[in-house]
């Protein structure tokens, strides 16, 4: 039996209640299920004001899905690929720019572990910190090792 077609509202509304959209992806997304004369602005205008569809929370829920992943770099490139701009990015940024070592000493600990004995291992786990798109300074951090818990 076949399913009903959707309403670009009930579409919008079961994208939204999946995860959280941006204002540019879920208008990409609704664009392709569009008829002559539907106005996907207004739609998403209306979902904004409703507090449905929030660039804030969007923002929130990708820093909090790749923060833990990726440097600032690479996740305020994906945050501008997703329509985030302006001054909304400038706080995130400074948010995440606290915790950019602490993040890349993590990642570093969970998929090397142990310093490098030589150069091309240096380079190697060099290279992937900066793919990941943390800082140099965070990655010289980084490559340093976790510090010790000596200290109790």
């Amino acid at each position: 039996m076949r399913q009903p077609v959707l309403s670009l509202k009930a579409r919008a509304l079961r994208f939204l209640s999946m995860r959280e959209h941006s204002r540019l992806e879920l208008k990409r997304k609704l664009a392709r299920h569009a008829e002559e004369g539907d106005d996907i602005d207004a739609l998403l205008d209306f979902l904004e004001k409703n507090n449905w569809l929030s660039q804030e929370r969007f923002a929130e829920s990708l820093i909090h899905r790749k923060a833990s992943r990726f440097g600032n770099s690479r996740v305020m490139a994906e945050l501008q690929s997703h329509g985030v701009n302006g001054e909304a990015l400038a706080e995130l940024k400074s948010g995440l720019a606290e915790s950019e070592t602490a993040r890349a000493v993590e990642v570093w600990q969970r998929k090397f572990g142990t310093v490098a004995q030589d150069a091309a291992e240096r380079s190697k786990q060099m290279r992937f910190l900066m793919a990941r798109g943390f800082s140099s300074g965070a990655v010289r951090t980084a490559l340093k090792g976790a510090p010790e818990d000596d200290e109790f």
